[in-house]
């Protein structure tokens, strides 16, 4: 078998990195200059610094970079990449080589929860697919393979955003199998508008036989994705027309944006104070790892991914200036980098936790090893992350089961982006922070966002009109 034709084969087939080899030379043939080239391959430019030949290879849905002597041979990448797409191509017994069966291309990181039932469904083409046209940038004939494209670019940099963009997307498809109508490329401005009153009506649970009420929030972010799909669509010429122009009043989800989803103090205490208690030496590390967790979602507000390492990006990561005050470097969405500060309170406790894991206590400068590690080596990925302040919840929520069940069921309810929520609401309506700079802390990419958590419930207003308006003192 020719492994380089292969590899090239696949690489062009399936329009991603499989397995590429990097020289200097190769990169000054490729790019105008090195800042191109540094734009376009951080990780290779950084390696091509030590090491004459770097392979950007293929590796369980990642593309990685390693020096050429750390690498996998180019035939276990090739035979990994053929076992994942197994049901997209077959190896040809005449030439050695890996050849379509004809089947549509299937992202096994985008779609891989989705029933079949529902890929059939999807694997046609409607009258606005510009199929056979050079415009068509996609190159793609049917609308599975151009949702899986779609999710790919515009969803693909968080599992989070991917689950939601993949549910809004089947409630679409169900709900157009309940009208008789598809395939979502055949959709007409019609069609859509009368999808964005039955959202504002009743939704069909694809889940379920059932209907149920959907909110505001969920009708938004419903029409925003079906809006973005068909955006997508049109840029790339996979249709001819955006039957979806429109269709999304602008503003109007940040508008009415109103977290609700967030612990009072009392209970944020409550959890604050098991963490502290729980001290074992028999598990010393476990404990000061899952202390470390929850300090930095309590007190910094990043996001669940936020805290997950990019090899890319070399992100998260601390940093401490001359006045040993500590920084939190993150990547937000859009793969822009936030700095946030930590307070004091937070030092002691990353210290200790890196102590235990054989780091220094301050990180250095060029220090590039995972915030939060695994157990089983590298770092913790977003599942483990979400494990680890789930269990502090249900741990704070069992010692309030007896006194105040109520308590208890809300903080089993939580998840950790109610630490985010509570941070926001801290910093906007406890301590009226300027929305400029929460914004920035946050990472929100518009300041109504942020507006939305100095919204209030009666009971505050109450006691701000009480502390305006009290009775003046005598002189």
């Amino acid at each position: 078998m020719d492994t380089d034709a292969a590899l090239a084969y696949l690489a062009d087939t399936l329009g991603q990195v499989v397995y590429t080899r990097w020289t200097l030379a190769a990169i000054k043939g490729r790019y105008a200059s090195l800042a191109d080239a540094k734009v376009a391959h951080p990780a290779v430019m950084r390696h091509l610094l030590d090491h004459a030949v770097v392979i950007e290879y293929w590796d369980r849905g990642r593309v990685r970079t390693e020096a050429i002597d750390d690498a996998p041979p180019p035939e276990a990448v090739l035979q990994r990449v053929l076992h994942t797409h197994r049901r997209r191509f077959k190896v040809s017994p005449g030439a050695g080589l890996p050849a379509a069966t004809g089947e549509p291309i299937r992202d096994t990181t985008a779609l891989v929860t989705v029933p079949q039932p529902l890929i059939a469904w999807l694997a046609r083409a409607g009258r606005f697919v510009n199929a056979m046209s050079a415009t068509n940038t996609l190159g793609v004939g049917d609308d599975a393979q151009a949702v899986v494209l779609f999710l790919r670019d515009r969803a693909g940099r968080s599992p989070h955003t991917l689950r939601a963009y993949r549910a809004e997307l089947r409630r679409l498809v169900g709900w157009c199998e309940q009208q008789q109508l598809g395939p979502l490329s055949d959709l007409t401005r019609h069609d859509l508008l009368a999808y964005r009153q039955a959202l504002r009506k009743a939704s069909h649970d694809t889940a379920g036989d059932h209907s149920r009420k959907v909110s505001e929030a969920t009708q938004a972010r419903a029409l925003a994705v079906v809006a973005s799909l068909f955006r997508y669509w049109t840029e790339t010429g996979y249709v001819t027309a955006n039957p979806a122009a429109g269709l999304v009043r602008g503003g109007r989800s940040r508008a009415s944006f109103a977290p609700q989803r967030m612990l009072p103090p009392a209970l944020l205490a409550a959890c604050d104070a098991w963490v502290t208690a729980a001290i074992h030496d028999d598990e010393a590390l476990v404990t000061a790892r899952r202390r470390a967790i929850w300090t930095l979602y309590r007190y910094a507000g990043v996001r669940l991914v936020e805290l997950v390492w990019s090899d890319d990006a070399q992100l998260p990561k601390l940093e401490v200036d001359d006045g040993e005050c500590w920084t939190l470097h993150v990547l937000g969405k859009g793969r822009k980098t936030r700095a946030i500060p930590l307070p004091a309170l937070c030092v002691p406790i990353l210290k200790t936790y890196r102590q235990l894991r054989g780091l220094p206590p301050q990180p250095g400068p060029y220090e590039h090893a995972a915030l939060i590690h695994g157990f089983k080596g590298g770092s913790l990925h977003s599942s483990g992350l979400y494990d680890e302040v789930k269990a502090i919840f249900i741990a704070a929520a069992d010692r309030l089961e007896k006194t105040d069940h109520a308590s208890a069921e809300r903080l089993r309810a939580a998840s950790p982006h109610w630490l985010r929520h509570a941070y926001a609401r801290t910093l906007v309506v406890d301590h009226r922070v300027p929305l400029p700079a929460a914004q920035a802390l946050l990472g929100h990419a518009s300041v109504q966002t942020t507006a939305g958590y100095a919204k209030t419930d009666l009971s505050r207003l109450r006691a701000f009109v009480d502390a305006t308006f009290s009775a003046p003192r005598r002189t």
